[in-house]
């Protein structure tokens, strides 16, 4: 792959090792990269968006908006390897067919939905109980895996499904007590089934994105993919803010509505953009890396995380039912860990066993 570099072929078994060796490190630095995407990006676009609607900031087209906004900020790792570093020898965007254009362009569209079902969630619940509502999608991500990439069902993926089920429930029926002040019963039911209505897409969205990356050949492609997925998302967006008359109202609620001032809003709006395509190329970079699941996974993990940033940062409530959710996500997430540890450490085996095989043969 290209993003593992280029690799020399030698013909004694030493040598094969040490290119082995060589590119599981830069496969694992670049894990790592991905990861660090993931976790800076979604804690921070969670609390700045719920800063944005706090201080009297109201349109949800805005919010959905700023998700995919971002877009641009892709060409720089797009053309830079290849323009100015000189690090790659693929020019950008090659091979990259029109039916890669219009299944990019079909998956932007899902992901824009998802992005405005997210800021409907995100603009009537607290931080922290849609946080911990999001970690249900791990849920949906198991079931649509099984059907679209054939992922297998064990007993830690099951485990950690039950787990983030009862997660959920305990949440839903502890409500009553987390509703912020002013907020109608309605109202909040509808941001916690748009929240819902947001996990099942994006479980639909990880594994249709781990069977398309298994065409896909190098890291930079999936680059190239999803800055066109987010400019679809964004000309959905954007279209929204259009027939709503969003770009109107968004200087109006610079100058008159935003508690902080225009240029405190115009910098959430930049920071926001920012820590969400932080966020979606972190998904992505994982999922190519992995696999959805395990994608979904580190995501749920992070749950935890903004739960916590919420109490922190917003004072959120943190009373019984959500100590309770928040303990069975952890405990279903390690659950899940503990079986991915053991998994490598049985491929581990086998791949030294086969190693040994390969050596007593090239002795002989």
């Amino acid at each position: 792959m290209d993003f593992l570099g280029q690799k020399e072929v030698h013909q004694d078994q030493s040598g094969i090792l040490r290119e082995t060796n060589n590119s599981n490190k830069r496969y694992m630095f670049l894990l790592g990269i991905n990861y660090m995407l993931l976790f800076v990006g979604s804690i921070s676009s969670s609390l700045l968006s719920k800063f944005y609607y706090n201080h009297k900031g109201d349109s949800r087209w805005v919010s959905t908006w700023v998700q995919s906004a971002g877009f641009p900020l892709l060409l720089l790792p797009i053309y830079l390897p290849f323009y100015v570093f000189k690090s790659t020898h693929r020019k950008p965007f090659t091979r990259f067919t029109p039916k890669i254009l219009v299944i990019s362009i079909l998956i932007g569209l899902l992901l824009g939905l998802n992005n405005l079902l997210f800021s409907w969630g995100n603009s009537y619940l607290p931080v922290s109980t849609n946080s911990l509502v999001l970690s249900s999608q791990l849920v949906f991500t198991l079931i649509t895996s099984v059907i679209i990439v054939k992922q297998k069902i064990t007993y830690a993926n099951l485990n950690c499904v039950i787990l983030l089920t009862l997660s959920s429930v305990l949440l839903a029926l502890g409500s009553n007590h987390d509703r912020p002040k002013g907020l109608t019963r309605t109202k909040y039911f509808i941001g916690f089934f748009s929240t819902i209505g947001a996990g099942l897409l994006f479980s639909l969205y990880l594994p249709l994105m781990e069977k398309i990356y298994k065409n896909v050949y190098c890291y930079s492609m999936v680059v190239e993919m999803q800055m066109v997925m987010e400019l679809a998302a964004t000309v959905l967006a954007t279209l929204g803010m259009i027939i709503d008359g969003g770009f109107s109202a968004i200087k109006k609620e610079g100058k008159n509505v935003f508690d902080l001032g225009e240029k405190a809003y115009w910098l959430t709006v930049v920071f926001n953009v920012v820590t969400w395509q932080v966020c979606f190329m972190g998904t992505a970079g994982m999922v190519f890396l992995t696999s959805s699941l395990t994608g979904g996974v580190c995501m749920t993990a992070l749950m935890a995380v903004n739960v916590l940033g919420g109490v922190i940062v917003y004072g959120d409530n943190f009373g019984g039912f959500k100590v309770v959710s928040t303990l069975l996500c952890v405990w279903g997430f390690s659950s899940y860990l503990y079986g991915l540890h053991m998994k490598i450490e049985d491929e581990e085996q086998k791949n030294e066993d086969s190693t040994e095989i390969d050596e007593q043969q090239f002795v002989l």
